[in-house]
């Protein structure tokens, strides 16, 4: 059955504060590295398995309903077939 790497992306919407990028914003001010805009979120690696349509909608499910908030949250995802490992 093939095996797959995901990435899934979550991030909060622009409307929403980020204490977390103001915090790191300040933080590299202090130190001469000036930057703006900063906003913070999270990655997360998963593998799953089986046909490819199953789960890119497994994935889906995942992200939207398990890893993220939709009402304060964006979210997004890229899927990767695995390399198969060499043999020992």
């Amino acid at each position: 059955m093939p095996q797959y790497h995901a990435k899934v992306f979550v991030t909060l919407k622009p409307s929403i504060l980020d204490p977390q990028g103001r915090t790191v914003e300040r933080a590299l001010s202090h130190l001469g590295l000036s930057a703006s805009g900063v906003r913070v979120g999270k990655l997360i690696e998963l593998s799953l398995e089986g046909e490819r349509a199953e789960v890119e909608a497994r994935l889906k499910d995942i992200a939207e309903n398990v890893l993220s908030n939709p009402v304060m949250e964006n979210v997004r995802w890229e899927l990767q077939e695995a390399k198969e490992s060499a043999p020992a």
